[in-house]
Formats: structure tokens, C-alpha cells, sequence
């Protein structure tokens, strides 16, 4: 049953992901991106890290996803001209060797891994108080330099917008 709700879940995500990327209309990819949070936090909550899913859900679909909403709105983006056939071939053909060159890589990889039997372990810390733990620990730069960097972003395209409303 565990194996029919990853795969599910797996499908949800990559379906979302590639309608993320494909479609045309800023907000639907937006919304598109919202269900692949969801996925991911489903597949979170299989792999047992509740906590993760927890966050993939606060964090990413709600805050950073209101933040992409508002820059969209913000920048008041159109749907785009349509183009003369065979504008930006160039592009279309990098894509298309860029994905299959990814597609070799990951099969290779996939029948190159060594999967190690699952075992048995207890944990004596819970899975929040382990995170928080090296969060505050061993991580704490990091954290606070992707704080400062969110904020310059916020920043950014605030001043971004209020040049375009001059």
C-alpha cells in the first residue's frame, strides 16, 4: 500500500513539475508548483520526516509561494506574443539535448547505485529536536546567510517595482 502512494505521489510531482515548466501563464505555474510542494510533502511523510513535510508545506507553499504570487502580480505579467515559427530554434534544440543528456545520466546513475538493505535503527533524539539540533550547531552560517539573502531579495524587487511605477 506504501508503494502505491509513492508512486502516486511520484507521478503527481513529476506531472506538476513538467507543468510547471510548460506552461505559458505565470500564475498557473505558480499553482502548478503549489501541488508539487504537496506532493513532495507527501513523499516527506512516507520517508517517516514529518517535520520536513511540515516546512515543505509552511514554508514553500505558503510563504515562498505568496512571495512568487506577489512579484507576478507585481511585475504584471502577460501572457506572452506568439512568435514566427522558428524563433529561438537555437533554444529549442539546447533544451531538447540538455534533457536527454539528463535523462542518460540519471538512468546511468539509477543502475550504477548501490542500495544498501534498509535496517532497523532507534533514535534517542525525535526527528524535530535532531534537526533543530544541528540546525543551531553545525549549520547556524548558513541559516542566517539565507536569511540575509531572502531578505535582499525582498529588497530587490521592491525597489525593482517601485522604479517601474515612476
Amino acid at each position: 500500500m506504501q508503494q502505491l502512494f509513492f508512486l502516486a505521489l511520484a507521478a503527481i510531482a513529476l506531472i506538476s513539475g513538467v507543468l510547471v515548466v510548460f506552461q505559458t501563464h505565470p500564475l498557473r505555474s505558480a499553482l502548478w508548483l503549489i501541488v508539487n510542494f504537496f506532493a513532495v510533502a507527501g513523499l516527506y511523510l512516507l520517508a517517516h520526516a514529518e517535520f520536513i513535510a511540515a516546512i515543505q508545506i509552511i514554508v514553500y507553499a505558503g510563504a515562498i509561494m505568496v512571495l512568487f504570487l506577489f512579484v507576478i502580480m507585481l511585475l504584471n505579467l502577460r501572457r506572452p506574443e506568439e512568435a514566427p515559427p522558428g524563433y529561438r530554434l537555437g533554444q529549442k534544440l539546447a533544451a531538447v539535448a540538455l534533457a536527454a543528456l539528463s535523462a542518460v545520466v540519471l538512468v546511468y546513475g539509477f543502475f550504477q547505485a548501490q542500495i544498501p538493505l534498509a535496517k532497523e535503527t532507534t533514535v534517542s533524539v525525535g526527528n524535530t529536536e535532531s534537526i533543530a539540533q544541528s540546525l543551531f550547531t553545525n549549520y547556524l552560517l548558513p541559516f542566517e546567510v539565507t536569511s540575509v539573502l531572502l531578505l535582499v531579495a525582498i529588497v530587490g524587487a521592491v525597489i525593482l517595482s517601485k522604479s517601474k511605477l515612476k
